[in-house]
């Protein structure tokens, strides 16, 4: 058989750039945005800051439109603006904003005492909160959610469990002793959860567990699983050449399957971070009722105003081929990031508007109205994955009369009660902290006494139940309690 070189052409579909920047976007923070935008500014000459439009003046198109479904982006992505009312919030109190219900509701002005968000110190949100979150919103049994909590606390800052499932048995409490095969099922479950390829023993199994998220259809995605089951250390040193022939396939299949894996995140958990002490919070989102309806519109900070710059766009029709070939290329990463901007704008909004929904009650009469409501239900209702609805409400913040919350607070695990519907936890921690503020001082009510009030008003809790939920709030038990005098 004669040995004959060949060059073929054909479509791939891998992880883009393009798709792991909509990725990066939809997760950063609004302070994190602005940084992104401005660095893309300053070193793509195609990109250029849009001045804002007066206000109360609508957004509008570019004259030559856009359509959603081109790989075009608008000349600018401008802030989006809310689909009812068509203004872009600017910082100042929306329409319908009643400052006094805001008063009255909150007990005060917002949690700084002058009521301005941007001024506002943004709590700490590190790989582990992220988790924990997760973990708490996620179906599991008491005992399992407390081998979750142990996992978790072994998982490192790159977002690796390093230790081995034997010595995670050794440091459970007695109480709750484990073997490494039901440790491993509830390892199996904190796989599950944001960022991709989180709680992987080693690299193999972090890509591997990134790879089982994308579709079926993925050029070079089962062979790019065989190399995550064992030959992926040799791949550096054997090469894609070495690799096809340990594999029994062609160097072509093998690039793409190697394309792949080099897509994706090998320290999934750098991705959430701690923040900077002295950072402060800029809202994503700001919520407000006008004419009784709850109304959410993404902040100015949220969306900032970029734009193609027209100038350096006309140029390409006059410039010598290797310039025309620059500006091209720099024009098609700006459009990229305009599409990427408007859809990180549509997500966070279709996600606000479902919590809007399903929490209307939360705002309106506080924390003991929250229901219980998990990432897996708002992703069921807005047509998009879990994965998708922690990233877009992961360090997101939103401006509403009850102050500045973050949207992780719009969501809540569930306990059962006797009306035959559930109550959510932090509903029943509103619950505890109104029966402790209203106790006599000199005889304060036991986590027992607390629980039976509980059982009485329709939302059976055990004792045990009720003292983790105090001590969550940081509240001293009855006899720490007490006050003479």
């Amino acid at each position: 058989m004669k040995v004959r070189l060949q060059t073929t052409q054909s479509q791939q579909l891998v992880l883009t750039p393009q798709l792991r920047q909509a990725l990066r976007l939809l997760q950063m923070s609004a302070p994190e945005l602005e940084a992104e935008v401005a660095a893309a500014v300053e070193s793509n000459p195609l990109l250029d800051w849009v001045e804002p439009a007066p206000i109360g003046t609508p957004d509008t198109l570019p004259a030559d439109g856009f359509d959603p479904g081109s790989t075009d982006a608008p000349a600018s992505a401008g802030e989006l603006v809310d689909a009812d009312t068509g203004a872009p919030w600017d910082g100042s109190e929306p329409a319908g904003w009643n400052q006094h219900d805001h008063a009255r509701r909150s007990g005060g002005t917002d949690a700084n005492g002058d009521g301005s968000a941007a001024e506002r110190i943004a709590q700490v949100d590190s790989l582990q909160d992220h988790l924990l979150w997760q973990l708490h919103l996620s179906p599991l049994s008491a005992r399992d959610a407390r081998i979750g909590t142990a996992l978790i606390d072994a998982i490192d800052e790159d977002g690796y469990l390093r230790e081995s499932l034997d010595a995670i048995a050794e440091q459970l409490p007695r109480e709750l002793a484990a073997d490494p095969d039901e440790i491993l099922a509830v390892l199996h479950c904190l796989q599950r959860f944001d960022p991709a390829g989180v709680a992987a023993r080693d690299l193999g199994e972090c890509l591997a567990l990134q790879l089982h998220l994308l579709p079926d259809d993925t050029p070079g995605l089962a062979l790019a699983r065989s190399i995550t089951e064992g030959p992926l250390a040799r791949l550096p040193r054997i090469g894609v050449e070495g690799m096809a022939q340990e594999l029994g396939t062609t160097a072509e299949a093998t690039a793409v399957a190697v394309q792949l894996l080099r897509s994706l995140d090998p320290r999934p958990g750098a991705q959430i971070g701690e923040l900077p002490r002295d950072t402060y919070v800029l809202p994503d989102v700001v919520i407000w009722r006008q004419q009784g309806v709850w109304q959410a519109a993404l902040a100015r900070s949220s969306m900032p105003r970029v734009g193609v710059h027209r100038g350096y766009e006309r140029m390409i029709g006059h410039a010598s081929a290797a310039d025309a070939s620059y500006l091209r290329g720099h024009l098609q990463e700006a459009r990229w990031l305009l599409k990427n901007l408007q859809a990180r704008g549509d997500t966070l909004l279709k996600v606000v508007r479902c919590l809007l929904r399903e929490q209307a009650a939360f705002l309106e009469y506080g924390p003991q109205a929250l229901r219980p409501l998990t990432l897996r239900e708002v992703a069921t209702e807005v047509g998009l994955h879990e994965s998708t609805v922690s990233r877009a409400v992961a360090g997101k913040y939103a401006h509403t009369p009850r102050g500045t919350m973050a949207l992780r607070a719009f969501f809540a695990s569930g306990v059962a009660s006797d009306g035959g519907g559930e109550a959510s936890s932090t509903a029943i921690q509103a619950m505890i902290r109104g029966l402790i503020g209203a106790e006599d001082p000199r005889r304060p009510l036991s986590d027992a006494r607390l629980a039976a009030s509980l059982k009485a008003a329709g939302v059976p809790v055990a004792r045990r139940t009720v003292a983790k939920y105090r001590e969550a709030m940081h509240v001293a038990p009855s006899h720490g309690r007490v006050r003479i005098g």
